[in-house]
């Protein structure tokens, strides 16, 4: 039999993980900095949760993965974080408002396969529900700005809101009952062209004035408060005035957070349920030219789940684990190992002895690999070499008696003896 893997999955070699691991770290110990909460939800739902024509549209459920148990119950793979998360919400009233957690798990999606995009992958996602207010919207970009800047990553912030989109399809004259499959056609943008969505516009039935107004309005220029001022010029409804003033509200707050971001005002988000601002995150300089991170506000997501009249506020980013990884790819990390330890003598005797020495280390909090297949120094070495472990630590009669044992930097070659607790400050560094 030939062994092949599913379309559009991947096996994740050791260095591969390692990256993602530190990734996850990253973000956790961000959404926690902020007083969020860890909760985990099911890999699968039921079919009706994942298609309620409240949660993902039409868009996203052509990609979902559909299953039978043997009970012939209709179920599906989750394609993202956020539908679980509603459920889970509607699932327990008790919770305390506002009520603000974060998940790391894989989603699923059968859905086109590049660089960066996958079948099988995983989401970060934290999110705050109950708060109305843009303080929630601030705090998610806070988190995110630093989460960039903790993985090095040289990316940008792009920020809009629905309303702003809703406030140009007015200016545009665009027919209600096309308005919001104009916005999904505005969310190609990037990925395809003005060419491409102006003919997708034009098959909609959307006349030439009104695509004409909707490029000119996507084309403005300008640093944040001179788009601003433009839109303020253009916009006449209610709802359109509403976003430019969320808009300068998120910025003044985002002032006090030093946390920058882009008014993007074609930005528009493909899911159906954003009701409010939303937000993507780009790599610059990139040959990923998908989004690392993108989220925003659901407010009515939760209420119409459950087809309840009280209000359910909600707003959230994701971030994506497996195109994060592959932005940092290029790291040289092989193991998780700061020390490998080598015995030289007899044996029998050194086995123990190094068993006690790696213990020692291991009490200090100091990741420790040794020789389990007594082999010579020559391949001990080769074989921490091949790792990149930082540190390789020989023990032998006369380290044991002196109490000191000879630590080799594996990048400078420089050799020192030291005592235990010399090694562990010498390594922790690390």
């Amino acid at each position: 039999m030939k062994l092949q893997l599913a379309k559009g999955v991947r096996d994740i070699n050791p260095e591969d993980k390692i990256i993602k691991q530190e990734i996850t770290a990253v973000l956790q110990k961000n959404f926690e900095l902020y007083g969020f909460l860890p909760i985990e939800t099911p890999l699968i739902e039921r079919e009706s949760v994942l298609m309620s024509k409240y949660t993902g549209g039409e868009e996203i459920l052509k990609e979902m993965f559909t299953l039978r148990d043997q009970g012939k119950r209709k179920l599906a793979l989750r394609y993202d974080l956020t539908v679980p998360f509603a459920r889970y919400i509607g699932m327990n009233p008790q919770l305390k408002i506002p009520f603000k957690r974060y998940q790391i798990g894989k989603v699923f999606r059968d859905g086109p396969i590049k660089l960066g995009r996958y079948r099988e992958f995983w989401q970060c996602d934290v999110d705050i529900m109950g708060c109305k207010e843009i303080d929630a919207e601030a705090e998610l970009l806070t988190i995110a700005s630093r989460s960039i800047k903790d993985l090095k990553l040289n990316a940008e912030i792009k920020v809009n809101t629905r309303k702003i989109l809703n406030g140009i399809m007015n200016y545009a004259d665009v027919n209600k009952d096309l308005q919001k499959t104009t916005i999904l056609s505005i969310d190609k943008l990037e990925k395809l062209g003005m060419q491409v969505v102006e003919k997708e516009l034009l098959e909609k039935g959307l006349s030439n004035d009104s695509i004409n107004k909707i490029q000119s309005t996507l084309n403005i220029q300008g640093n944040n408060k001179e788009k601003i001022k433009e839109l303020k010029s253009i916009i006449v409804s209610e709802e359109g005035k509403q976003g430019i003033l969320d808009i300068e509200n998120l910025l003044k707050l985002l002032e006090n957070y030093k946390t920058n971001i882009v008014f993007d005002i074609s930005l528009a988000r493909g899911l159906s349920y954003y009701t409010g601002i939303v937000f993507e995150i780009f790599l610059i300089n990139s040959k990923i030219k998908s989004a690392i991170a993108a989220g925003g506000r659901y407010d009515n997501m939760i209420a119409n789940l459950l087809e309840s009249k009280k209000e359910f506020p909600a707003v959230g980013i994701s971030f994506g684990l497996d195109v994060i990884a592959d932005a940092l790819e290029s790291s040289t990390k092989k193991t998780t190992a700061k020390v490998y330890i080598i015995p030289i003598g007899k044996e029998d005797e050194m086995k123990f002895e190094t068993i006690k020495l790696a213990e020692q280390l291991r009490n200090n909090d100091i990741n420790v690999s040794l020789d389990l297949m007594s082999r010579g120094i020559s391949k001990n070495l080769n074989y921490a070499n091949s790792l990149n472990i930082p540190y390789v630590l020989f023990i032998g009669e006369n380290e044991i008696k002196e109490n000191k044992f000879k630590l080799k930097n594996m990048k400078t070659g420089k050799e020192e003896f030291l005592e235990i607790k010399e090694i562990v400050k010498c390594v922790e560094t690390v």
